[in-house]
Formats: C-alpha cells, sequence, structure tokens
C-alpha cells in the first residue's frame, strides 16, 4: 500500500494513493468528507461491522479483523478526521470515498496490530461502494435529520403557547387581503401549530424509511463476494451499533437503482421550509407599518433596520426565513434531479444527494431554532390597532345574509360603507 507523505499535525499520513488523486481530481474546495463528522462515524461503524461479520463467517482471520474494528473505533470517536481529505460531492458514485476510508482504516490496523492489513483485501472484504456508501449515506441523514425535527418541534410548542396566551383576543381576518371575518389570535396560531406539527411528521416518517438498508448488497444488489449471512450479521451489528431497529432491504437491485426515498427526505423537507416560510410572511404582513401599515403584530426588535433612518425596525427573522426556505428548496430540486439521473442498476450521484440533504436539515434546523427564538416568543398582537380594525368585520353581514338574502344585505353594506365614507369627510 503507497502512503502519502504529507505531514498533519500527529505526523502521521493514513491515506493513499485514491485518497490523494481524488484531491488532486476534485480539489478540497466545498463540503470535504472530514466536514461532516457524523458520516465519517457512521462509514466507520459500517467497516467495523462488516469486518466483525466477516470474522465471525471466517471470511477474515480474527486478528485481523479485530485491527480493522479497532482503527474504525477510533475514527468513529472522533480521531484521524484530518485523513478523510476528499470532497464529499466526487464522480465515481462514491468509490473513491469508500477507498478513503479503506486506506485510511488498512494504514491505521496495520500501525494497530503490526501486521499487513490491505484495503481491498480485508478492509474492504464482502463489500462494495455500491453498498457501503449508501448504507453509511442513510445512517447520517437519519442522525442529522434529528436536528430539524427537534427544532421544528420546538416552534409548534412555541405557538402552542402563544396561541393560549392570546387566546381571547380576537383579530380581523382577511381573505384575498382584504376584510373578512373575527377570529381569535389563539385560533391563528394554533393553526400554526397545527401545520407545523404536521410537516414535523412528515420529514419523521420520510426519514424513517431509511432504516432499511442495502448492507450486503455488495454489485448491483447481487451479494456477489459475500459469504452466506454475511448481509444478517451486518444489519444486526449495526442495529446495535446505532440504538435503531435496521433491517435489510427486501430488494437489493431496487435499493441500489431507485433512491425515490431521498426525494421523500428532500420534499419533507421542503414542505416543512415553505410552511414556515408562509407563516413568516403572514407575521410580516400583519406587522407592516407600524403605523402607514396593518400594525397588529410587533415583533421583538432584534437589530437596526435601516443605516440611514434611525429607529426603523426591520421583520429580519421572518425574512431570514423566508430566504432558508427558497435556498432548502433548490437544494431539494437538486435531489430530485440527481434521484432521477440513476441510470440502469446504480445510481452514481449519492455524493450530491447527501451535500444537498446536509444543506436541507442545516437550514431548516437554522430556521425553525432562530424564528422560535427570536421571533416567535417574543411577539405581541397590539390591542388598540386590533380593536380598531375588528369593526370592519364581516360578521354580521354572514349573519344578515343568511335571514334576509345575500342580494339585500349588499345594500345594506353598500350604504354602510357610504355613510361612514361621508363621517371621515
Amino acid at each position: 500500500m503507497t502512503v502519502l507523505q504529507t505531514e498533519t499535525s500527529d505526523g502521521h499520513i493514513l491515506y493513499g494513493k485514491q485518497s490523494r488523486l481524488a484531491v488532486e481530481n476534485f480539489g478540497a474546495a466545498g463540503r470535504r468528507v472530514a466536514d461532516v463528522p457524523v458520516f465519517v462515524r457512521n462509514y466507520a461503524l459500517v467497516k467495523a461491522a462488516a469486518a466483525r461479520s466477516n470474522a465471525a463467517l471466517g471470511a477474515l482471520a480474527p486478528e485481523v479483523a479485530e485491527a480493522i474494528e479497532a482503527a474504525c473505533s477510533e475514527i468513529a470517536a472522533g480521531l484521524h478526521g484530518s485523513q478523510f481529505p476528499t470532497a464529499l460531492v466526487l464522480g465515481g458514485g462514491g468509490t473513491t470515498t469508500n477507498m478513503n476510508f479503506n486506506e485510511v482504516i488498512a494504514a491505521r490496523a496495520t500501525q494497530i496490530a503490526d501486521l499487513p492489513v490491505h484495503p481491498n483485501d480485508h478492509v474492504n472484504a464482502s463489500q462494495s461502494t455500491n453498498d457501503t456508501y449508501p448504507t453509511a449515506m442513510a445512517l447520517t441523514i437519519r442522525d442529522l435529520a434529528e436536528h430539524p425535527l427537534q427544532a421544528l418541534t420546538a416552534l409548534a410548542a412555541a405557538l402552542e403557547s402563544k396561541a393560549a396566551e392570546y387566546d381571547s383576543t380576537h383579530r380581523l381576518g382577511r381573505t384575498c387581503l382584504q376584510d373578512a371575518v373575527v377570529l381569535s389570535v389563539g385560533q391563528t396560531h394554533r393553526s400554526h401549530a397545527t401545520a407545523i406539527r404536521r410537516v414535523t411528521e412528515g420529514l419523521r416518517a420520510a426519514t424513517a424509511e431509511l432504516d432499511t438498508i442495502a448492507i450486503g448488497a455488495t454489485v448491483l444488489g447481487t451479494g456477489i463476494g459475500a459469504p452466506e449471512g454475511y448481509r444478517e450479521l451486518c444489519v444486526r451489528d449495526l442495529s446495535e451499533a446505532t440504538g435503531r431497529q435496521l433491517t435489510g432491504s427486501d430488494d437489493l437491485v431496487d435499493a441500489l437503482s431507485h433512491l425515490d426515498p431521498y426525494a421523500a427526505v428532500a420534499s419533507a423537507g421542503a414542505r416543512a421550509a415553505i410552511t414556515m416560510a408562509k407563516i413568516a410572511a403572514d407575521l410580516r404582513f400583519l406587522s407592516s407599518g407600524p403605523t402607514g401599515g396593518i400594525g397588529e403584530v410587533t415583533l421583538p426588535a432584534t437589530q437596526a433596520g435601516s443605516s440611514i433612518m434611525p429607529g426603523k425596525i426591520n421583520p429580519v427573522i421572518p425574512e431570514f426565513v423566508m430566504q432558508l426556505s427558497y435556498r432548502i428548496r433548490g437544494a431539494a430540486h437538486t435531489v430530485e434531479c440527481a434521484v432521477a439521473a440513476g441510470e440502469l442498476e446504480l445510481n452514481i450521484m449519492e455524493p450530491v444527494i447527501v451535500d444537498s440533504l446536509l444543506n436541507i436539515l442545516e437550514d431548516l434546523t437554522a430556521s425553525a431554532e432562530t424564528f422560535t427564538r427570536k421571533c416567535i416568543t417574543g411577539l405581541a398582537w397590539d390591542g388598540p390597532r386590533l380593536n380598531s380594525n375588528l369593526a370592519a368585520g364581516f360578521d354580521q353581514w354572514v349573519t344578515m345574509a343568511a335571514e334576509q338574502g345575500y342580494d339585500a344585505t349588499t345594500l345594506e353594506v353598500t350604504k354602510a360603507r357610504a355613510a361612514t365614507a361621508e363621517a371621515t369627510r
């Protein structure tokens, strides 16, 4: 095995020729494998599970498997992160990423056991990039999805709390931005909470599908090169290592050919972002003014809104939420395109799917956390402005129309508006 001779902080280089070529071919700009510790950890767990399963089935000598497992344990614990300099998004369907792990694990296992451990023959035994990459990918997205799920759950709770706070406060509802009928502020915020809980459960359900993993598929889902029983042992081992009830894919050819579960996760993330953005846009609109607009809601003053107009405050948090929703939707479209680009028995666009999903989950978390902390918990409804607008409600006219008919009531509405206009001249 050729080890790249470049200095690091600990004086050791563990990655080899294939990793070096990847850095030369794809550069180190953008997100690197090392920048996603959860992915590094999960890939190490996959390799450790493979080693233990191979040893149990006699496909690896016990001392080699133990050395591989020891190296994987160090990597999973956060050591040797600098040894994964390869770009996350690269050509070849993740083969270089798999080889980066194989080379690092082999080199470290060789040091630990003082015996030759080969990256392909030993670390990659009974495996292919075809099945190890999507397995580590699924585990990673599943783990990282917990962050936005928690943030969205907290947002829904904050909206419920705000609904309770203003349950007896009434506001003028609008349709087509025109006056409609009266409803309570509590109803408004409770509907917000309901929507956020719904999209949260949608994201939870979509990510739960990733508990079905492709390990043992080897090349194209054929299982070629892996001993009988290997797949079942790996699934059981990874279930124990991750604490999740993992299952093997029922159809391994399908698991490698069709990545629509990731499109579902991306879509669920975009749906959550769209829903948050809609709520944010409504609050931004209702806070407009405060004198020349609606001004029914006062949002927390987080920062100055102008470099030239002293005292001006802008709705920066809703605008932040809205902008992140655009970026999330763009990333979701990237995932959709990559999922659709799979050809025949393998989708080699997995790296950009991972990268885009990371962006979605990070932005979704930031959006929900910021919206909760910097906007929802501190907003207030302006009693005087709310009360002055209530008189414009159509409630009495809807009741009258039910009793006297639509046309007759329309005449009464017209007369009332004319009288009001005359009085204000």
